[in-house]
């Protein structure tokens, strides 16, 4: 991991705010609010028992959600302070100190990579070709990856499509909820589904 990480996270959320993110779906959860929507489609899209990574992991959550389900599953975040939360929430539960440019076939090969919550518009700009050829490093060929993120940030879901295509990944599908409301121009939210290639 980077010792000085420029993320967009760590620059426009202070530690305040990141401490609040990281107790807040301990909250919802306990006022009886929905927080696994991500989960049970990252779920419907896997097989039974399938090896999978939750790039940007935060505390913890969906990851918690998919190993109930009998997935293997890695979590990895940036940022200390979620994984922090995330190993006091889920005893037990895989999640690592990680900058999403240093995954590498070191951790395994996936089934599946899914990506909710905003990770790839808080990454430090310029580098999510780099996060997404280091998420295609350990992908397993077929396998598929799922991105979720607001689309009124800097990087869009067009230049997502471009970053994907550079590894060769093909586009299935995209929403603008993880419920798969229809894309349209105007949504304010981009699900965006990828499938890598097979080999030969």
């Amino acid at each position: 991991m980077n010792d000085a990480p420029s993320a967009r996270w760590f620059d426009e959320w202070s530690l305040e705010q990141r401490q609040e993110y990281a107790a807040r779906f301990r909250t919802l959860a306990a006022s009886g609010r929905d927080i696994d929507g991500e989960a049970r489609l990252v779920d419907a899209l896997a097989d039974r028992r399938a090896r999978i990574l939750d790039a940007g992991c935060g505390a913890g959550r969906m990851a918690a959600y998919l190993a109930t389900q009998g997935h293997d599953v890695l979590g990895v975040d940036i940022d200390p302070l979620l994984i922090e939360a995330g190993r006091a929430d889920y005893p037990g539960l895989p999640l690592q100190v990680l900058d999403l440019r240093e995954v590498s076939p070191v951790l395994g090969e996936f089934d599946l990579v899914a990506s909710a919550g905003n990770v790839m518009v808080f990454l430090e700009p310029g580098t999510e070709r780099e996060v997404i050829a280091a998420l295609a490093s350990v992908l397993r060929p077929g396998g598929r990856a799922v991105f979720g993120f607001a689309t009124d940030r800097a990087y869009t879901h067009d230049q997502l499509d471009a970053d994907a295509a550079s590894v060769g990944w093909i586009r299935e599908g995209r929403w603008a909820t993880w419920q798969l409301d229809p894309f349209t121009d105007d949504a304010d939210w981009a699900v965006s589904l990828y499938r890598a290639p097979q080999l030969g």
